[in-house]
């Protein structure tokens, strides 16, 4: 028989600021049967290159969640309603060992997703896409990847290290995990190392729409070039914060001016409503440079509209678990 998932605490019976500070106040995952949707954090930052303080992000983007509302107008949807959603914690990852630390969040990720649960993931900064677009490639094959970042993080190696913040995409073209027909930048921005990076990244399969792109062309064009590009292919997204400009998002390793506002980056994502999205994450949030937590009530907001996209396409008849 079907159950009604539980849904988040009633915030017009307690305060949004009593109470644990799961996601979005939602139950946590040991508290319900099973869940359509987790969303996990992955406190780890071992992979930055200027800035740390990305393990931190999950508690502070949680904490900002706590105004999130259960209806999202903008997509009709009330996702806390329609699916089993829940905070599923922390991967506990080892901050001292980057390989270690990489199995563990491809095993736990792969783990949560063994029921056909999807996963939003709060990142940590951006190693932790690597391991995730391999537990997702494990269910449905190599993946479309719909990249939101200032930087393109297909270098190929920091310091003589394969595994940074700066490389995951790279590497999963290497490894096979990802669709080559159909990889894109959206925001990038800034100064680069050479000519040869964009080369490169071009010989590794990605399309690229800057932050003038989408200034230029708009949030509409912008979206049916990229809904063109993805087709019918079970798609992940990744979010590096630092795709917003600073002014939306000061709390971030790697700020670059001359980014996206919140305002277009939810407008985009919202663009994807009736894709096959099978995973997402929003990464880089690093809380101690944020100001008035700009930059984790934007992360909170990305995370709840991955949700409700993963929601238009999971809701249904949830069957009770025995």
């Amino acid at each position: 028989m079907t159950t009604e998932p539980r849904g988040p605490v009633d915030s017009s019976r307690i305060p949004r600021y009593a109470g644990p500070a799961t996601f979005a106040r939602l139950p946590r995952l040991d508290e319900v049967t099973r869940a359509d949707i987790a969303v996990v954090g992955v406190p780890f930052d071992t992979g930055v290159s200027y800035r740390p303080g990305a393990r931190f992000a999950p508690a502070a983007v949680r904490e900002a969640s706590r105004l999130l509302r259960p209806y999202h107008p903008a997509l009709d949807v009330s996702p806390f309603a329609a699916v089993q959603v829940a905070d599923a914690g922390d991967i506990p990852v080892n901050p001292f060992d980057i390989n270690e630390a990489i199995e563990t969040v491809e095993h736990e990720a792969s783990r949560l997703q063994s029921d056909g649960t999807k996963l939003v993931t709060i990142g940590g900064d951006h190693t932790i896409a690597l391991p995730l677009l391999r537990a997702v490639a494990k269910r449905h094959g190599p993946v479309a990847v719909l990249h939101f970042d200032a930087h393109l993080d297909t270098w190929d190696t920091y310091f003589g290290a394969e595994y940074t913040h700066g490389t995951p995409f790279r590497r999963a073209v290497e490894e096979g995990i990802v669709d080559t027909e159909a990889l894109s930048h959206v925001g990038t921005r800034g100064p680069l190392y050479g000519k040869r990076d964009l080369e490169e990244d071009r010989r590794l399969g990605f399309g690229i729409v800057t932050s003038s792109d989408v200034l230029r062309r708009g949030v509409d064009e912008t979206v049916d070039a990229l809904r063109q590009r993805i087709g019918d292919r079970p798609l992940y997204v990744s979010v590096d914060i630092d795709v917003l400009d600073p002014a939306h998002a000061p709390g971030t390793g790697t700020p670059e001016a001359g980014g996206m506002t919140s305002r277009e980056l939810l407008e985009i994502l919202r663009g994807l409503a009736g894709l096959n999205l099978v995973g997402g994450d929003v990464v880089e949030v690093a809380p101690a440079y944020d100001h008035a937590d700009i930059t984790s009530v934007a992360a909170s907001h990305v995370a709840y509209d991955l949700i409700s996209l993963f929601t238009l396409d999971s809701a249904g008849p949830r069957e009770e678990q025995t």
